[in-house]
């Protein structure tokens, strides 16, 4: 005999309800706490219909504000719907719609739904509406003065979460002396409010500041987490601190800290960029998982110190794999390292491969062919990616190997045009003329500084390699 399978939860309890109506209201709080998709959660709002608690029950509605914003399963426009059918909605539905705006697609909406709550709820906003206030803010980048101002007038800048949340947004807009206004004066600073401000240091390029900071954090007895550690060793990568970041390695190892590919990653960009590559290829190679950012710290790192062949061999290999696909950044270096090596033919081959050219593959480029004296085809890559879009990095690139080639002609054409990027760069004059006095074109030195007179510009003596003047 086959046993009669059991109801699931939410219909038992739903059977429960239909059959009992006259029951507390406690019972359909509880139905749609229980809801597991929005079929369910829309049988409960017919049951509130049908027994009238849609006006007076806010907290079951709540619930279904709450699944139907902020579910994986829910459907926040039907969330949306639900809020403006509500008479008085309470702190908890504006809280509710404010996280899931801050959280969506559209994280600004958030911060226009809070001034609307400021408008018309007769309740103020609490120590939960203003985390989710801020990180919309940080989210879209907007500033967060005003907020903070709001946050000060309720009287919640002391609060850990609030405070937490101002550092988040105040260091996403490089705003970091404010940021740090808010972490001093909190009088109590749990590990969260510690790790905002040391992220916000290693994020904000202020390496010396998170360093010191991660010290002072250790020496009060607070045993920092994964995103610390990661952050403070990107600022040994960026300062060359390799010493403390053998510590930092020391300390993850002694505590049997978990090394999941953030930290992972991490350690190695921080070994590689120190030069020490056997142990970063090691840790590279004993990580259970990886991701792109894991592949791009190797493969870049390798190529700015030289190993082009195991670069090249480490991209290949991604390339073939399954565990991620190349990105912009991978490019740039698998580019960087063949124009380390003067490798011309692969690194067009590679180049052609891409699909989208971006300003930094096309200066790579242009560096490795005007490197290898190819500075009309380094000319063409410009022209293919329009001139128009050539900014002055690509253009000076351009413009260097036209110097040490000697091509005026080519430079001419560059020059030109970085002219009509930045008007007042008058140094290119100069560069162009030095070329023509090279080449001995006297009549072209001649009308070049006068060019460079009718415009105004100032210039330093010119030289020649014929006569030697200065």
């Amino acid at each position: 005999m086959f046993k009669k399978p059991k109801p699931p939860p939410f219909l038992k309890l739903s059977h429960h309800i239909h059959t009992n109506p006259t029951r507390p209201t406690k019972s359909l709080s509880l139905l749609a706490d229980r809801c597991t998709s929005m079929s369910e959660l829309k049988q409960v709002q017919a049951q509130m219909v049908v027994t009238g608690r849609l006006a007076n029950d806010n907290f079951a509605f709540s619930r279904l504000i709450a699944f139907s914003a902020l579910s994986a399963r829910g459907d926040p426009h039907y969330a949306h719907l639900l809020f403006i059918s509500t008479t008085n909605p309470n702190s908890f539905m504006w809280n509710t719609i404010i996280r899931a705006r801050a959280d969506g697609p559209d994280p600004l909406s958030a911060v226009r739904f809070y001034i609307d709550m400021r408008r018309l709820s007769p309740d103020p906003p609490g120590k939960h509406t203003f985390p989710f206030v801020l990180k919309a803010c940080a989210r879209a980048r907007t500033e967060c003065p005003q907020i903070h101002a709001q946050v000060l007038r309720f009287g919640f800048h002391s609060d850990s979460h609030v405070a937490n949340g101002l550092i988040l947004c105040y260091t996403r807009r490089a705003r970091v002396v404010d940021a740090r206004r808010v972490f001093d004066e909190l009088l109590e600073r749990d590990l969260i409010v510690w790790t905002s401000m040391v992220c916000g240091y290693a994020q904000n390029s202020l390496s010396m500041e998170a360093l010191e900071l991660f010290h002072r954090m250790v020496s009060i007895g607070l045993d920092p987490n994964r995103p610390v550690l990661a952050s403070v060793l990107s600022s040994c990568a960026k300062l060359g601190g390799l010493e403390f970041g053998e510590k930092i390695h020391a300390f993850i190892e002694e505590r049997g800290i978990e090394v999941g590919v953030i930290l992972g990653t991490a350690l190695v960009d921080m070994y590689v960029k120190n030069g020490v590559i056997p142990t970063a290829r090691d840790l590279f190679r004993v990580m259970e998982h990886r991701n792109v950012t894991t592949w791009n710290a190797m493969i870049c790192g390798l190529a700015s110190h030289g190993h082009a062949e195991e670069a090249l061999a480490l991209f290949h290999e991604l390339e073939r794999g399954d565990e991620a696909e190349p990105n912009d950044v991978t490019y740039v270096g698998v580019l960087s390292a063949c124009r380390h090596a003067g490798w011309v033919d692969v690194g067009r081959a590679i180049y052609q491969s891409m699909r989208v050219h971006k300003i930094e593959h096309c200066t790579c480029m242009v560096d490795l062919l005007g490197r290898c004296g190819r500075v009309e085809e380094a000319e063409r890559v410009v022209e293919e990616m329009g001139w128009e879009e050539a900014d002055m990095v690509v253009l000076g690139t351009l413009l260097d190997a036209c110097k040490v080639h000697r091509n005026a002609e080519v430079a001419e054409r560059v020059v030109r045009r970085m002219l009509e990027v930045d008007p007042c760069n008058h140094g290119v004059f100069v560069v162009l003329s030095n070329m023509y006095a090279e080449a001995g074109r006297w009549e072209d030195v001649a009308r070049l500084r006068k060019a460079m007179r009718d415009t105004g510009a100032t210039k330093i003596p010119g030289w020649s390699s014929v006569n030697g003047d200065r």
